[in-house]
């Protein structure tokens, strides 16, 4: 069993803004974002699509900087503030000590290059080795991440390899410099769950070799697999975050419940559709007042015309974004038969 992480942070986010200026105004990606990941522990960043998720793991590394981009608060790595540091300590520190694997392996591959070579390349950023040793360690990774043959599959261009390969080739790109954050954004993504299965049991054995794992998905399962904390994230904000078992037993937010009561359950007769969400996410350029999760919620009241804090109410580690109090969040939950989801095997993905 891996080790329970540290409570000494290793990446601290405080009040993170990322907004885009575009031709319809401007678009608040990301906004008022704070957590920590602490050394040793896998965090999990879930919602729908366009949530802000992705910005906030690529704006970490600096992915996000552009003439129409804008920032606020920090992202303190150390003694090293990312949101303002230059590009020279960003190239440093991209690969080295953060890495990422992309949630879209096919584009993500450079189409011309062999794989082994894009492996090796990625080791000669950052260490003084000829091209043969690195020609070496990037087999060897293959060889770690499971590919069959891996000193065949390293002359292998990406269109020769099956998705579930590119991926692994990506995860062993990303942990060629040994690095103290991984972080993985939609690793399972368009995979056959078998070959997630692999993916998701891949990453949990390489949790023990890095310092943490910051996870972007949509998928509650594999959150459930291998998570130690979960961040709820709806137009651009945390609406909710606290230790995996918290999210899934005892949800607090309407919106949790919506993400939940949507997963198929081994514990539930078949037959029937699955519940959904009402409705579809808010435009970031013209966010409601108040709670943005408000024109979707069945349980909005007065109230929610004002934004709550993201504040502890079930329980000091256990933050939600919801003016409902706890007794009547419970009960309004288990009438909608939206009840907290195990969080074992009875997630299906």
């Amino acid at each position: 069993m891996p080790e329970r992480p540290s409570s000494e942070p290793l990446l601290t986010v405080e009040d993170l803004g990322v907004s885009f200026a575009t031709e319809d105004g401007v678009v608040r990606a990301v906004d008022g974002v704070s957590f920590e990941l602490r050394a040793g522990e896998v965090l999990a960043i879930v919602g729908e699509s366009g949530c802000g998720k992705s910005v906030t793991a690529q704006t970490i590394l600096g992915l996000t900087r552009s003439s129409n981009a804008e920032f606020s608060g920090s992202i303190h790595y150390g003694e090293t503030e990312l949101v303002r540091a230059s590009e020279a300590r960003l190239r440093a520190i991209r690969g080295e000590e953060i890495a990422m694997v992309f949630q879209d392996s096919m584009t993500s591959l450079h189409p011309v290059y062999r794989i082994g070579w894009q492996i090796a390349e990625q080791i000669r950023a950052h260490e003084d080795v000829s091209e043969t040793a690195a020609r070496d360690r990037a087999v060897e990774l293959l060889a770690e991440v499971g590919i069959p043959d891996p000193a065949e599959r390293a002359d292998a261009y990406p269109h020769e390899l099956s998705g579930g390969m590119r991926q692994r080739a990506m995860i062993a790109m990303a942990l060629a410099n040994r690095p103290r954050i991984l972080i993985a954004d939609e690793p399972t993504t368009a995979l056959d769950v078998t070959i997630q299965a692999q993916i998701i049991a891949l990453l949990g054995d390489l949790r023990g070799e890095l310092g943490s794992v910051l996870l972007i998905t949509h998928d509650l399962g594999v959150v459930a697999e291998i998570a130690d904390r979960v961040l709820v994230m709806y137009a651009g904000m945390l609406i909710e975050q606290g230790e995996r078992d918290a999210i899934f037993y005892d949800p607090q937010h309407p919106y949790t419940w919506g993400l939940l009561g949507s997963i198929p359950r081994l514990d539930r007769t078949s037959g029937g559709r699955l519940p959904s969400i009402a409705g579809a996410p808010p435009s970031l350029i013209h966010r409601p007042e108040g709670c943005a999760f408000r024109p979707r919620c069945p349980h909005a009241f007065d109230r929610c015309g004002a934004l709550p804090a993201l504040e502890p109410r079930a329980e000091p580690a256990h933050l939600d974004r919801c003016w409902l109090d706890v007794e009547a969040k419970r009960y309004r939950r288990d009438v909608d038969g939206q009840i907290g989801l195990r969080a074992d095997t009875e997630a299906v993905s």
